[in-house]
């Protein structure tokens, strides 16, 4: 069997007691290590589950999934996942190839960053498409992301923009901040946002407020994300007001006619 297991947003002890249990009883474990991390390292993993860990990065996943794959019909093999195992589209992949080769899958879920972003008191349903914003370079601009979140907006939906994921090349993974995010696209300044950091880990943190207070924002350590408000409920103004990056956000933040937030 091969077992797609994920490991929560926090750290070590995120991981659920099925999915503890099934590490433990694997005879390989592979740790997936470059969609994203989390606040504790390979080391303290393999203190807490009792288990070596095999790191399995972008190349190996991708190019190399056969080695995942090998002995997996006849043994239990475990791919852990931060987040939840559907989180990137790759996971999808391994599981088809798995299929095709006759090999029996279960997957023990866990939460992930589309659910936990719930914490900042934005309502789940009032979300549109998902996108990334990525790193530009000199030759390599991808501005797709900004066409999604004003078809969001036009919607009223908010965008929760998930932040660094990088090209599909073999390079360190970088980990952009919110106040780097905010440099991208052509959102105006005053577009009310939401950044934030480590969610799930004991020094999570949740600014809101304009895109320009947030371009000024220094939430700390990966992993960062931001959210693209659109119609705002007065519930969620309230929800926000808790985090406000600024006093005088709070002005900005009473404001909940969602023609007032235009790209």
């Amino acid at each position: 069997m091969l077992y797609f297991i994920g490991l929560g947003l926090g750290d070590a002890k995120d991981i659920t007691v099925k999915g503890l249990e099934i590490v433990k009883q694997c005879s390989r474990v592979y740790l997936e290590a470059y969609t994203s991390i989390l606040t504790v390292g390979k080391d303290a993993l393999e203190e807490y589950y009792g288990r070596e860990l095999i790191l399995a990065d972008r190349d190996m996943v991708e190019q190399e999934a056969d080695e995942i794959l090998k002995g997996a019909d006849v043994s239990d093999v475990a791919f852990l996942v931060v987040g939840d195992p559907f989180g990137a589209t790759t996971h999808s992949d391994l599981v088809l190839r798995a299929v095709n080769a006759g090999i029996q899958y279960r997957v023990i879920h866990n939460a992930s960053i589309m659910n936990a972003v719930g914490c900042c008191g934005l309502q789940l349903y009032n979300f549109g498409e998902t996108v990334s914003i990525v790193f530009w370079t000199d030759t390599w601009r991808p501005e797709s992301f900004y066409d999604k979140i004003k078809k969001n907006r036009d919607l009223g939906m908010h965008t929760l923009c998930l932040l660094g994921e990088g090209r599909k090349i073999y390079e360190p993974p970088r980990f952009m901040t919110v106040s780097q995010a905010a440099e991208h696209g052509e959102m105006t300044w005053e577009t009310i946002c939401v950044g934030l950091a480590r969610v799930g880990a004991e020094d999570q943190v949740i600014r809101a407020g304009t895109l320009r207070q947030l371009a000024s924002c220094d939430l700390g350590s990966p992993l960062h994300s931001m959210i693209v408000t659109g119609h705002l409920h007065p519930l969620e103004v309230d929800m926000l007001r808790l985090s406000v990056a600024t006093p005088d956000a709070l002005q900005d933040l009473r404001m909940t006619d969602s023609s007032t937030y235009t790209s």
